[in-house]
């Protein structure tokens, strides 16, 4: 009886001390699962992947412009010591790193940046496939302009479409590296560790105000006598004449078999140049999920953000190549690579474009692997036409959760407010392109999971101003289907498809005149 109560004492003792040592203690037993680094123009992202929640400081320093972050409560080890390689020659932020163990429990990673950054820096709680992350994202100081990289695609082309009557397949999205400053020549040595500070509340990537840019159609429909003036092409006119450097443009996803675009409605009339204007008409395509968020993942390992970025390559090449009455069409990419972009910056960046359409871009799948067949959704105000379609709705509306977002950046909290304002007559428009797509898929022999575009609350739909679509290609999680999302000659159909529902839309509802506020 005796060692009985002593045993129990003891155990008694012990628990006693776990619960005075706290959360903080304890995570000092954390071990590295993984390390990943997601490049892109928006911004670069490194995450550290952890049995248990980390804690950090961190620190900027400014000339050479450099990045300290102190992990605690961890040793150095080989999925750390990996993360030096995982840092490539065009990264837009980073140009190297050096890790290593700065104090018992505690590991020190340096950044040697290419410019000066915003860094986020925030952890977020075990979700899906993950563990616990800690999340570092940098963002330069001085956001992308989505109406910039347009204008500089634009611009780009001018040239080439002089000489070749405007028609070609240049990219209307993100440039692919934004200007770096001038890196030192190699890596700066630390100089003895600096002192780390606690970090401030997190500092927000500066991102344009959704709700400036609210189109005005003030005049008629643009015919084709001639293209409307646009204030966009004069300031393009004026950034001509600015010396600047030339971005290289993202290379594009040749297809494995030549597949000309369908005929467009009219023959384009020739590229922007800084003595003339012309009315562009903008499709903003999101590809779904990227980065973190790998979306659904087909039987045999098909991830959905790969395959919806192929077409939505496919399907910018086709709009590119395509005018509306006169009017040359631009495709613009909420991402042009594989990175994570929140639900709200990607409807945000199609308003500041100022998109004239809104197809994001999607591969469905279900718990068993019997469903099957494409569908199109918009927007619903009054619940969804479906449980199924409630059910999708609230899977896709998941994605920040997987990819990753700063709740403690108010800016996010602001965007879910801006956008929730939809109005009857984008949610009628949007299901009259809607409807053509479905018709389109249908013409090219695809199964449809629904005869009719269905409806519920898709949060990237949700642009109060422009025609908005999610189309779910295929069930990724059907073998058969999976099958079809990785073929070539599938992903030509469905792009052609789609382009001519794009066309058939615009047939039928002309794009109206517009002044682009820049």
């Amino acid at each position: 009886m005796k060692a009985t109560g002593l045993k129990r004492r003891v155990l008694l003792q012990g628990g006693s001390i776990a619960l005075m040592l706290g959360v903080h203690q304890i995570a000092r037993g954390a071990t590295i699962l993984a390390v990943r680094v997601w490049p892109a123009a928006d911004y670069t992202r490194v995450t550290i992947e952890s049995d248990a929640r980390l804690h950090s400081q961190q620190l900027v320093v400014g000339s050479p412009p450099r990045l300290a972050v102190d992990i605690e409560g961890i040793d150095l080890n080989p999925e750390l010591r990996d993360l030096v390689g995982k840092i490539k020659p065009g990264d837009p932020y980073i140009n190297g790193l050096r890790v290593g163990q700065n104090a018992p429990k505690v590991v020190r990673i340096v950044f040697d940046l290419k410019q000066a950054v915003v860094p986020q820096v925030f952890s977020l709680a075990p979700i899906a496939a993950y563990k616990h992350r800690l999340v570092l994202d940098l963002y330069p100081e001085k956001a992308i302009d989505p109406m910039e990289a347009l204008i500089t695609e634009r611009l780009r082309e001018a040239p080439r479409g002089s000489s070749a009557g405007g028609s070609n397949g240049a990219v209307a999205s993100a440039p692919s590296v934004p200007p770096p400053a001038a890196p030192s020549s190699g890596l700066a040595p630390d100089g003895g560790p600096p002192i780390l500070v606690r970090p401030s509340p997190n500092v927000p990537a500066p991102i344009p105000a959704p709700g400036s840019v609210a189109p005005s159609p003030a005049r008629p429909p643009a015919t084709a006598a001639g293209p409307a003036p646009d204030p966009l092409g004069e300031l393009m006119a004026q950034q001509s004449t600015r010396p600047g450097p030339v971005v290289p443009p993202a290379p594009p996803i040749a297809p494995a078999v030549p597949v000309a675009p369908p005929a467009p409605l009219a023959s384009a009339r020739g590229s922007a140049t800084a003595s003339r204007t012309d009315r562009i008409i903008i499709v903003a395509l999101d590809p779904g999920h990227g980065g973190e968020d790998p979306g659904a993942i087909g039987p045999n390992g098909t991830r959905e953000k790969d395959i919806v970025l192929q077409i939505a390559h496919r399907l910018r090449d086709r709009i590119n190549a395509s005018s509306v009455n006169g009017n040359p069409m631009r495709a613009f990419l909420t991402r042009d690579a594989d990175f994570f972009v929140p639900l709200g910056v990607r409807v945000q960046k199609a308003r500041r474009v100022q998109a004239d359409l809104f197809v994001s871009i999607h591969a469905d799948a279900f718990t068993t692997p019997a469903a099957r067949g494409a569908s199109v959704f918009a927007l619903s105000q009054s619940g969804a036409s479906s449980s199924a379609a409630r059910w999708l709705a609230n899977k896709e509306n998941e994605a920040d959760k997987v990819g990753g977002v700063n709740v403690g950046n108010h800016e996010v909290q602001v965007q879910r407010a801006l956008l929730d304002m939809s109005t009857t007559a984008q949610i009628n428009d949007s299901l009259k392109l809607g409807g053509a797509m479905l018709g389109e898929i249908r013409g090219i022999g695809a199964r449809l999971h629904k005869p009719a575009v269905e409806q519920a609350g898709f949060a990237v739909l949700k642009a109060p101003d422009i025609p908005s679509v999610l189309v779910e290609t295929a069930f990724i999680s059907n073998p058969e289907e999976e099958a079809n999302l990785r073929s070539v000659s599938y992903q030509e159909n469905l792009s052609d498809a789609l382009m001519r529902g794009i066309q058939r839309y615009f047939a039928q509802n002309p794009p109206l005149a517009r002044s682009r506020q820049l």
